[in-house]
């Protein structure tokens, strides 16, 4: 199931793809609770705050799209056309990202491949969605692309062993880390962390949407590409990652409380390449879909 955010002009609402259509959960979910029990309820308006609030439930979001088929109301509950599709997860608490979790990838910067996960943190205030403009700062030189599969986490982790970690993400999405290349570079010369070169505005795009995990299956093996202005930079398969999902949940999770909404960012493979002014990024994860944002300076 795809569940996206939405703004509209009535405002915030949730978003389930029915078919080629999308239906208007937000609105869906109230006529429901009102016809299922009498009750009017506080409407679901935002997909980040849902998953957030650890409430977050995508049988319950399946029951109120059956209602919705069974009663035919696809036309009415839909999405209105010209609503602008947001990022899933506007401003997580934490992004925990996963560096040199592609052999290939560690080997185009000459870096050895890890012994365990090497672990660093973005800014939410990082994050755009599909469609928006990456903004480029002027005078630090290189930035990278960098598309990465994103583990979207739907109730609080901590301590928890890698048999269970499956139970722990409410869905999966797209992450592109843009990186300020050569600050990180001198960073890291200076061991110093690298948090600021990973955390500009606008330098974690995310979505289009948020796919739930028992449309992805266990174990996750997805192919992943990006393209800058039509031309293929990075291709790979998920299964190439050096440490898997329950692997990187349980290493995390043993120093880090995961909370939910929180999102996991598991790491690049080889290709990455610089972009610049006019540029066009396509992040591409099969079962996912496509993540599509322009590039400017700022």
């Amino acid at each position: 199931m795809r569940i996206a955010q939405f703004s509209q002009s009535d405002g915030a609402a949730i978003g389930i793809q029915m078919g080629n259509r999308w239906m208007n959960f937000t609105k869906s979910q109230v006529l429901f609770e009102w016809i299922r029990a009498g009750v009017f309820t506080k409407p679901l308006t935002n997909l980040g705050a849902w998953i957030q609030s650890g409430r977050f439930d995508a049988q319950y979001a399946r029951t109120v799209m059956d209602f919705v088929s069974k009663g035919k109301l696809e036309r009415t509950l839909s999405i209105e056309p010209g609503a602008r599709m947001k990022a899933p997860i506007a401003r997580p608490v934490k992004i925990v990202a996963l560096g040199l979790n592609y052999a290939l990838h560690a080997a185009e910067g000459k870096f050895q491949v890890p012994k365990e996960p090497i672990i660093f943190l973005k800014a939410g205030s990082s994050v755009v969605g599909p469609g928006e403009t990456v903004r480029i700062p002027r005078g630090l030189g290189r930035m990278d692309h960098e598309v990465e599969l994103a583990v979207i986490i739907g109730k609080t982790a901590s301590g928890v062993k890698r048999r269970n970690a499956y139970r722990y993400i409410a869905g999966y999405t797209i992450a592109n880390d843009v990186s300020a290349r050569d600050l990180q570079t001198k960073d890291l010369e200076k061991k110093h962390p690298w948090f600021r070169s990973k955390s500009f505005d606008t330098f974690t795009p995310l979505g289009p949407w948020m796919v739930t995990t028992d449309e992805i299956g266990a174990p996750v093996h997805l192919d992943v590409e990006c393209l800058v202005n039509g031309k293929r930079r990075q291709k790979a398969n998920t299964r190439e990652m050096v440490f898997d999902i329950p692997r990187v949940i349980e290493f995390i999770s043993k120093y880090i409380t995961l909370d939910a909404g929180d999102v996991i960012s598991t790491g690049t493979p080889e290709g990455i390449g610089p972009i610049r002014h006019g540029d066009t990024m396509v992040c591409r994860i099969d079962k996912i879909g496509e993540l599509r944002n322009p590039v400017r300076n700022r």
